[in-house]
Order: C-alpha cells, then sequence, then structure tokens
C-alpha cells in the first residue's frame, strides 16, 4: 500500500482535507477516487471534483457496488445543478435512475435520485408539490437512518414553507438542520450545501440576525477543517455583505472582490452579477463613485440588475432626473417581495430629493406593509427610516421622531453603524425642525463621527454641509475628502489607493485644492482641514 494512500485517507478521515487531497492523487480503486472526489470539492476544486466523481462512479459500477455508483452520480448531479448546468444533470439522472432501477434494489439512494426532482419542482414554482416530494425524501431518509438525506429534505421543506409563507415553519427546519450541522451529523459536503442554502433564504426573509449568528459558528466549525473553502455560490456573497451591515468595510471588500475573482474564474457562475452588485455597493459607500459604475455595469452584464446601487451613485453626483428614472422603471418591474422591499428604500429616498412626498410616502407605506408580513425587524428598521424622511419633508417633527427612534433602536441591536448613523441624521434634522440646535448639532456629531470611521465619504460631506463645516472655498465633495486624508498625513499613493482612484487624479486634485484655498503645501492644507473641522486634531 502506498504511503502516500494511507496518508490520505488518514487526512481525510479526520477532515483534513488539503492532505487528503494531495495524497490522495494517484487514487485508483473506487473507494479511494471516492474520497479524492470529496476532498477535491471541498478544497474548492470543483470541476476536477466533478471528474473524479465520474471515474469513481464507473468504478463502483465495474466492482458491481450498484449503490455506491448511484451516490456518485447523485452527487455529480447536484453539483450540475448547482452551477447551472441543466442538461448535463438531467443526463446523469436519468443515468442513475436506469441502473437503479434495472437493479431493482430497495434503498436510500432512491431518495439521493428524488432529490433533484423535488428541487426542480421548487424551482419551478409548484411549492405545494415540491413540499410533497422532500417530506416523501424525508421519509425515505429516516427509514434508513441517513441523516445527510434527512438535512436535504428538512432544508427543502423549509425552504418550501417559507415560499408558502409560513416563516415560522421554515425557520424551525433550518435551526434544526444548523445543530445537526455543528454536531458533526452530516457529512462536510452536505453541510457545506445548507450553510449556503439557509443563508440565502435568511436573505429574502431579510433575517440577518440569523444569517450572521450561524456564519459565526460555522465560521469556527470550518475553522478546525483544514483546507476547507468555505463558501461559494450567492453564501460568499452574502458573507460580504453581512460584513459590510456590521460595519467591517475593509473586510466585506476583500471578501466581495475574492467573490467575483471566484464565481467567474474558470467560469461564470450564476451568482457572479450579484458579487460585482456586492462590490459596487461598497465602492458606492466609500465614495468611489468610478469604481462603483464600472462594477454596477460588470453586474449587469452578468445578468443582475445595477439597481437600486446605480440609481443612488447618480443622485449622488446630482442626476436627479437619471436617478428617478431608474428607481421608477425599476420599482414598476419588480416581481417578488425581495426584489419590492430592495427598490423601496431607494425609491423613497429618491422621490424625497426630487420634491415628491406623496410618491415617497406610498412607498414608505408600502415598505412598512412587507416589514409586517414578513416581521423582519431589518425591514422594520428600513421602514422607520423612510417614514421619518417622509415626515420630516411634511415638516412633521414629531411623526418624524417616533418612527425615526424606533428605527434607530433597532439598528442597534442590529449592530449596523452606518444605517443606524444615517438614521441619526434624520434625527438631526428633526431636532433642528422642532428648534433644538443643541440636539441636532449632537446628533449630527454623533453620526459624523461614525461615517468617518467607516470611510463613508459621500456622507460625510452631507453632514459637513448640514453642520456648516463645509469650506465656502467652492471645494467639491471629493476635494474636501481629499483635503481630510492630506490632513491625515496619507501620501498621494495611500489617497489613490482609499478611493480607488489614479495618484494623477490625486495629484490634480490636491492642486486645484492649493489653487482654490490659497495654499503653498500640504502642511497649510492640514492646518486649514483643522481650522474648518474638516479633520479632528490627535489627542
Amino acid at each position: 500500500m502506498p504511503a502516500d494512500l494511507e496518508a490520505g485517507r488518514r487526512a481525510y478521515d479526520r477532515n483534513d482535507w488539503s492532505e487528503a487531497y494531495a495524497n490522495l492523487r494517484d487514487a485508483q480503486t473506487a473507494e479511494d477516487l471516492e474520497r479524492l472526489a470529496v476532498a477535491a470539492e471541498l478544497v474548492g476544486r470543483e470541476e476536477e471534483a466533478n471528474q473524479i466523481y465520474q471515474r469513481a462512479h464507473n468504478a463502483f459500477l465495474k466492482n458491481a457496488e450498484i449503490e455506491r455508483a448511484v451516490r456518485c452520480a447523485a452527487h455529480l448531479v447536484m453539483n450540475l445543478m448547482n452551477r447551472g448546468d441543466i442538461a448535463q444533470a438531467q443526463g446523469w439522472l436519468a443515468r442513475a435512475r436506469r441502473i437503479l432501477e434495472a437493479s431493482n434494489r430497495d434503498c436510500v439512494e432512491t431518495g439521493y435520485l428524488l432529490l433533484p426532482v423535488a428541487l426542480q419542482i421548487l424551482f419551478g414554482g409548484d411549492l405545494p408539490r415540491a413540499a410533497e416530494v422532500f417530506d416523501e425524501v424525508a421519509n425515505i431518509a429516516s427509514r434508513f437512518g441517513d441523516s445527510d438525506l434527512q438535512a436535504m429534505g428538512r432544508l427543502g421543506r423549509g425552504q418550501c414553507s417559507i415560499q408558502l409563507g409560513d416563516v415560522a415553519a421554515g425557520i424551525e427546519l433550518f435551526d434544526e438542520n444548523m445543530v445537526a450541522v455543528m454536531s458533526g451529523e452530516v457529512s462536510p459536503v452536505v453541510a457545506g450545501i445548507i450553510y449556503c442554502a439557509i443563508i440565502d433564504s435568511c436573505k429574502t426573509i431579510f433575517d440577518f440576525r440569523r444569517a450572521r449568528e450561524w456564519t459565526q459558528a460555522l465560521t469556527q466549525w470550518c475553522e478546525s477543517q483544514p483546507g476547507l473553502v468555505q463558501f461559494r455560490g450567492a453564501c460568499l456573497v452574502f458573507r460580504a455583505q453581512l460584513s459590510q451591515l456590521r460595519g467591517a468595510w475593509p473586510e466585506a471588500l476583500g471578501e466581495a472582490e475574492h467573490a467575483c475573482e471566484r464565481l467567474t474564474a474558470p467560469r461564470v457562475q450564476p451568482a457572479a452579477g450579484e458579487a460585482f452588485y456586492a462590490l459596487g455597493e461598497l465602492h458606492r459607500l466609500r465614495g468611489a463613485g468610478a469604481a462603483a459604475e464600472s462594477a454596477f455595469r460588470r453586474a449587469h452584464e452578468l445578468g443582475r440588475s445595477p439597481q437600486p446601487g446605480l440609481a443612488l451613485l447618480r443622485l449622488g453626483a446630482g442626476q436627479l432626473d437619471a436617478a428617478e428614472a431608474a428607481i421608477a422603471r425599476e420599482r414598476a418591474e419588480a416581481r417578488s417581495l425581495p426584489q419590492a422591499c430592495t427598490m423601496l428604500p431607494a425609491y423613497v429616498e429618491i422621490m424625497l430629493a426630487a420634491g415628491k412626498v406623496d410618491l415617497a410616502r406610498e412607498a414608505a407605506d408600502e415598505l412598512a406593509a412587507h416589514a409586517q408580513r414578513l416581521d423582519a425587524p431589518f425591514l422594520y428598521a428600513l421602514a422607520g427610516h423612510a417614514l421619518g424622511g417622509v415626515a420630516l419633508a411634511a415638516g412633521d417633527h414629531r411623526s418624524a421622531f417616533e418612527a425615526l427612534r424606533s428605527a434607530a433602536a433597532i439598528w442597534r441591536q442590529l449592530e449596523a453603524p452606518y444605517e443606524a448613523a444615517r438614521t441619526r441624521v434624520l434625527i438631526g434634522l428633526a431636532c433642528r425642525l422642532a428648534g433644538d440646535a443643541e440636539a441636532s448639532a449632537l446628533e449630527l456629531e454623533a453620526a459624523r463621527r461614525t461615517f468617518e470611521q467607516l470611510g463613508a465619504a459621500t456622507e460625510l460631506a452631507y453632514v459637513d454641509e448640514l453642520s456648516g463645516a463645509r469650506p465656502a472655498a467652492g471645494l467639491s465633495s471629493r476635494e474636501v475628502e481629499v483635503l481630510r486624508l492630506v490632513a491625515a498625513g496619507k501620501s498621494n499613493k495611500a489617497i489613490a489607493a482609499d478611493l480607488f482612484i489614479s495618484e494623477k487624479t490625486v495629484a490634480r486634485h490636491v492642486s486645484n485644492i492649493f489653487d482654490k484655498l490659497g495654499l503653498a503645501s500640504r502642511a497649510a492644507a492640514t492646518a486649514y482641514a483643522y481650522e474648518h473641522g474638516l479633520q479632528r486634531r490627535p489627542t
């Protein structure tokens, strides 16, 4: 027995996927090929894993081990469906069925071949029928005592329940599955499938608190398995979005860039458009307009609408007509509840900017109704922010306070600093409307600190305008941003990296700043920034 194969088997048994993959590369037997396929899949080599599953399938057939051959085919079918190769998946499913029927065996593999059928029914929209088939899968799993199949049946049934409107029942099944994952009852491959599917479903119902909790728990589980590629597909993107929500923007940016790379090479995968949209949003929030537009356009090329991010980018650039036209069209075309909930906050913001308070109020009320339907804290907070903005525009500071303070409390519970700071800005404006200048200044200053910590350039410039801190020398928002970074002691190269622009562009901004302010050096620019409240003095 070659030493490397023995080492590979030992590594496989202890879930060391890097070593298992490296030492099983010369596998020849059906059993070792199956191990190698699993290891390849778990270290992120999906294409290679599929080829090895085919070899293992053929090897098991040669040995007349029908059930194991069918099991390999079932893994292959699921992998092919996951990456969108439906025709190939159908071919392998038909082959596996024929083999199993010819053997006339009563085995758990019958349930594994029923899984893709249930998924196809689910994706086709026949939710009651899909729920029945997933229940049948779970019954087969229970009869044979197969934990993996039982978990997959629960997963599908939970997805059906949520889409049928019984969110509580779906969440209960998801939580039961995650307990099975964390306790080691299911295999790592199935654990990965369950994780990604549950994260995607949590996103659909805007349950970010549960998604974050399970992400943290599963991250620890993944870290105990050397070489395990933790995330793939849409859940890889959502991990970046969760980091963004909790204010870890540099981490989120790295994760979004990684998602874009992984989901476009060696082939474009279905979630690639979502990855580029997430990247565009991060660039937009950081004030990197050119980079944001590039990412949004790439998302559009890959089949993901660039809205509402692109419309908000246009709004930030002062292109109100373009923003209004884009968001109105997108809202009209929204076909699902998640799509509507994603568009409505931006629609409210843009309509308020356009002075169309009645349209904004209608959209805010709709968002509140959706939040009530899903009973989702994240949506309650979005609705509160939107309703508060509408009340402010109508001059009703009392109603604004009620909605905005409720939203701010939820944002704190969700540990969402950017969203909380945006709501505090509106609270500051409500205080100003009520005649309480001191409270207004306190709220705006608290929001400003958060935006400064996050690097939220556009919001920071807006708060400075509200606070009167923006210099009267005619600097643009971008020039103010560059001036702050100069005052922080950063070089042109470092500023270019922070803002995702070229050093040449930074040099031009610095030159314009010097000309407009009548300054001759970076030291003088730094002094100006401190004197005019654009930068805090070190303590």
